[in-house]
């Protein structure tokens, strides 16, 4: 949207070599792998560590399976390869306060927090927790494009975790992520909008569609809710770095979907499940 921060550098060959992407293309565009390597040097390096942040969801990924076994296969999605964290793993261990410009911040809190403190969670799941400081970090980025971004997709899925927890008569209160006021209301409500109508606009047609019975479909839809909000959001922004963000956003939808269509119906009920905790995610 016109208010909304712009990037002041200037992008018009990298945009215009982009190929146009529909919401039911299932070729033609590059891997979110490739498209790192393809975009990420002709960015300005204050604009590169914000593509660096979108990739960070898979980096979480990673980082909580290593904790668990540090020989694991990694997601080659994240921006971190298995040299980075064999380096940073080490940092953590020898430092309180690590410093290494491949870091984001949370991680080392993180490490620190589950090292010293082993009733923290206090119910939380490590990938939940995790999650939460992924996105209050991301809302704090001084490019308002991303910062709103993330507090759509926190709001986004946390109310749709509510949703599927009083269906199915669960406890949200440590499952809903972060620490937002619609994240604090939606651990308690019990509105028939979850109290959250007035703070998160699309709290209706979420609530509507989430009475699909078919999983795909309704995943398609959420997924067709945040292409049409990427659009809204990057109306203006002609050349910018929000334009390539959102199309970085847009091919890792479709790159799930291509991966969802070749997988069977108990595969894709677990990811779907996982998809609406996950945060970044992508979408994912």
């Amino acid at each position: 949207m016109s208010e909304l921060l712009k990037s002041k550098s200037n992008y018009y060959y990298l945009v215009s070599g982009l190929p146009d992407l529909q919401k039911d293309d299932t070729k033609g565009f590059l891997s979110l792998q490739d498209l790192m390597i393809e975009i990420m040097p002709q960015l300005s390096t204050e604009d590169a560590q914000l593509l660096r942040l979108l990739y960070a969801a898979y980096d979480n990924r990673n980082f909580l399976t290593l904790l668990q076994d540090k020989d694991a296969v990694l997601d080659d999605r994240g921006f971190l390869k298995s040299s980075d964290w064999y380096d940073l793993l080490q940092l953590f261990k020898e430092e309180d306060n690590p410093s290494d410009e491949r870091l984001l911040p949370y991680f080392a809190n993180f490490y620190r927090q589950i090292k010293s403190e082993e009733d923290f969670l206090k119910g939380w799941s490590e990938e939940d927790y995790l999650s939460g400081l992924y996105y209050d970090y991301a809302m704090q980025s001084s490019n308002q494009f991303v910062s709103t971004w993330f507090e759509f997709n926190l709001n986004l899925n946390n109310l749709l975790t509510a949703i599927f927890c009083r269906k199915h008569r669960l406890p949200q209160e440590k499952l809903i992520v972060g620490s937002t006021e619609i994240a604090k209301i939606l651990r308690s409500s019990h509105a028939r909008d979850f109290g959250v109508a007035n703070l998160f606009e699309y709290t209706e047609e979420v609530i509507k569609l989430s009475e699909d019975t078919d999983l795909l479909e309704r995943e398609k839809k959420i997924d067709a809710l945040k292409w049409d909000w990427l659009d809204e959001h990057t109306f203006f922004n002609y050349f910018s770095v929000e334009r390539i963000l959102a199309y970085v956003l847009r091919v890792e939808m479709l790159q799930r979907w291509k991966m969802l269509s070749v997988e069977s119906g108990s595969q894709i009920f677990r990811e779907l499940l996982l998809s609406m905790k996950e945060g970044i995610k992508i979408n994912a």
